[in-house]
């Protein structure tokens, strides 16, 4: 189901409190507020909600449910998500922690062949992986390593 612009949390409470099942997979997120380091949990996808219904049931009621803004169908039916796939999304987001860097960030390679180099974050290529911006014998040069092997300078 598809949320209000930032009431995830408050349709999540609504429909708990009428009986609903709700799952909302959220990860753990680095955030720079005002030069300190902090870590948040958000939603893994902002706006959405997964919701156990049983086959057949009446989808009516959610429509008018505060904080929500509608349930997600393809041909006038709400398409089903498989309740495994639900846990290895909140497994996997639960064992991240997805870093907070911005294009022109400074960082630091921890990485052993790179070790110490101080480089420009430049973008995330995928999801586990970042591009950099190095200073190698006067030439500036892009590369790409794991996200796990920088670190905020």
């Amino acid at each position: 189901m598809q949320c209000k612009p930032r009431q995830d949390e408050r349709a999540e409470e609504n429909l708990q409190r009428q009986g609903y099942g709700c799952s909302r997979p959220s990860c753990r997120r680095e955030k720079l507020v005002r030069g300190q380091l902090q870590f948040t949990q958000e939603s893994l996808f902002p706006g959405y909600l997964f919701i156990h219904m049983p086959q057949g049931a009446n989808w009516a009621p959610l429509r008018s449910t505060r904080g929500v803004a509608r349930i997600v169908a393809f041909g006038g039916r709400p398409l089903a998500v498989s309740h495994d796939l639900i846990v290895q999304l909140q497994d996997r987001a639960s064992t991240h922690t997805i870093a907070a860097y911005n294009p022109g960030d400074k960082v630091t390679i921890l990485d052993q062949s790179f070790a110490g180099i101080e480089s420009i974050f430049m973008a995330m290529d995928g999801e586990e992986r970042v591009i950099l911006l190095i200073n190698l014998m006067n030439r500036q040069q892009q590369i790409s390593l794991p996200v796990t092997s920088i670190a905020n300078r």
